[in-house]
């Protein structure tokens, strides 16, 4: 279901999807059933303990990543995810510096909100260790499309703002918070090949450009041919339901043996059968063709609009 309806019974379409979040519609039969029927079978457990419920998804979900993505640590939002994310590529590059972009946002608590380049977004406390790299902003940008010019502020960032080495780079490939921003063209390729080559790892945020929304391709990264070592995801990995997630490969993963890495309700069973169940969803129906079928249309609409007004 597409609608919601007020006090009144006043109908209104939803295209904010729920800050982003509603992938297969309001209260989408199947999914509701599988969370339902896992709600009776077996309503909480965590990783300590494996089921069918966790196993199942994070197989179906590592099966949509290309590559040694392969192993999935659930969580229960996006900044919970992408904490994570900075956590692991500082421990497994021996590095703290991050590099993320003006106007993105990553996140609210303390390591999300410094890879966070928004002024309202963000409180006064302790933030270190995060350096904010020109945004590719292909319409207000000072290099227009030309990604690999501004891709050199992040070469100039690592030879000038840091050791030489990095823990990391984040970036979304479609800024969600940040406008609906597209990254120009052949920015991500020369960026990911810099922070290689100063030992760092890639991590694509895509709590909000992923699981099929720009039609073209599952996740957004894909759409600039690059493959990331860190993915996270949340919003529409669950249609409403409260779960994140981030996936890496074996040996990434590897540095979370460390310690005890634990997250009381990351990976609940009830969460996972639901996301399980919104992936099934956007397969049998054909969902990603429709978002490029429908959102062609709209951005098409769009662009001709744009044609009618003066640019500011």
């Amino acid at each position: 279901m597409q609608y919601l309806f007020d006090e009144d019974g006043r109908r209104y379409l939803d295209a904010f999807g729920g800050i982003a979040t509603i992938c297969c519609g309001h209260c989408h039969p199947e999914v509701i059933e599988a969370i339902i029927n896992q709600m009776k079978r077996l309503q909480h457990s965590t990783v300590l303990y494996l089921n069918h419920a966790i196993a199942d998804f994070a197989e179906a979900l590592a099966s949509k990543l290309p590559g040694d993505l392969k192993v999935v640590f659930f969580t229960n939002s996006g900044t919970e995810a992408n904490e994570l994310a900075l956590m692991i590529a500082r421990l497994y590059t021996g590095c703290h510096d991050i590099i993320s972009l003006r106007n993105a946002y990553h996140g609210n608590a303390a390591g999300t909100m410094g890879a966070t380049a928004q002024c309202n977004w963000k409180f006064n406390v302790i933030q270190s260790g995060v350096h904010h790299a020109l945004n590719p902003d292909q319409y207000r940008g000072i290099f227009g499309s030309d990604g690999e010019k501004y891709a050199k502020d992040v070469q100039e960032i690592i030879d000038f703002g840091t050791s030489g080495r990095v823990a990391g780079f984040i970036s979304e490939a479609i800024q969600g918070v940040g406008g609906i921003l597209e990254l120009a063209p052949g920015y991500l390729p020369s960026v990911y090949n810099s922070i290689k080559k100063a030992g760092g790892l890639c991590i694509a945020d895509e709590v909000q450009a992923g699981f099929a929304r720009t039609g073209s391709h599952f996740w957004g990264f894909e759409a600039h041919g690059v493959v990331p070592d860190i993915v996270t995801m949340a919003k529409g990995i669950g249609n409403g339901i409260p779960i994140g997630a981030v996936v890496t490969t074996p040996e990434i993963a590897q540095v979370l043996t460390r310690r005890s890495y634990f997250n009381t309700f990351g990976g609940n069973p009830v969460c996972t059968a639901g996301g399980h169940a919104v992936l099934k969803v956007l397969e049998k129906e054909k969902l990603q063709e429709n978002a490029l079928v429908v959102g062609s249309y709209l951005k098409d609409g769009l662009m001709a609009l744009k044609e009618k007004h003066e640019r500011r």
